[in-house]
């Protein structure tokens, strides 16, 4: 893993509240060399450490902390998806507590459309379910299939990926080209679970850069990438055809 990003997963240890050691072992056929860990804030092992230092690799640490925020999502949700019953006036057995409900990222399906549409109606883009079906049939045979994020049974976000060859880059280029969370699933880490699947599926087909657009009045969503370490680069221009 690069320096560039071991910054970026020292960065997102941070903002769990938590720090990321590296090895210093500075040879590469050296068993620690390229190890990290994890600590608590006050220097307390929690995650790939023994008492020589870092044994973990950074894969090992990036799937810990993304497991860490599908946790803390799910236990932050149990209230507002699953609200407590009132207590009964008169004694009554007490009634099984329900699972929660589990959080997971997939592509889409054809059979997701209609929430997916109600997805992009939220981002402020107006589309009907026919014409999602068929995008969804086109971008399965690129192998660009939206990722959703989803709550049990529920579609709860989703985000779209792409992959391209330009002729200025040594790599192709891959792009997220929607993302979007319900409003009563946000402020609890689910855009986060799904750009990381987005870069990891971006890594798996080869890209070295990844680059999204953003309409300047979306504010929230410029410190969102800001904070997952995107940087602005250009300003973006476009025409429509007819």
């Amino acid at each position: 893993m690069s320096d560039a990003r071991l910054d970026i997963l020292a960065e997102s240890a941070r903002n769990r509240g938590l720090k990321l050691v590296r090895s210093r072992v500075r040879t590469p056929s050296k068993r620690r060399f390229g190890k990290v860990g994890l600590t608590d804030s006050k220097g307390k092992p929690l995650f790939g450490m023994d008492a020589k230092g870092p044994t973990a690799t950074p894969e090992q640490v990036e799937d810990y902390l993304r497991n860490l925020d599908a946790k803390d999502w799910g236990a932050s949700l149990d209230v507002a998806v699953m609200p407590r019953r009132k207590k009964a006036q008169r004694p009554t057995p007490a009634p099984r507590a329900k699972p929660k409900p589990k959080l997971g990222i997939r592509n889409a399906k054809p059979s997701d459309a209609a929430r997916v549409v109600e997805l992009i109606h939220e981002l402020g883009h107006e589309i009907d379910e026919k014409r999602v079906r068929k995008n969804l049939a086109a971008l399965k045979k690129t192998s660009e299939t939206p990722l959703v994020a989803t709550l049990g049974n529920q579609v709860v976000g989703m985000c779209g990926v792409g992959r391209r060859v330009v002729i200025h880059r040594p790599a192709p280029l891959g792009r997220i080209t929607a993302l979007v969370v319900t409003k009563d699933a946000q402020g609890h880490g689910i855009g986060r679970l799904l750009v990381d699947a987005a870069e990891n599926w971006m890594r798996k087909e080869g890209c070295q850069l990844v680059e999204v657009t953003s309409n300047d009045r979306r504010t929230e969503a410029h410190a969102f990438y800001r904070h997952l370490g995107y940087e602005r680069s250009s300003i973006r221009f476009f025409k429509k055809l007819r």
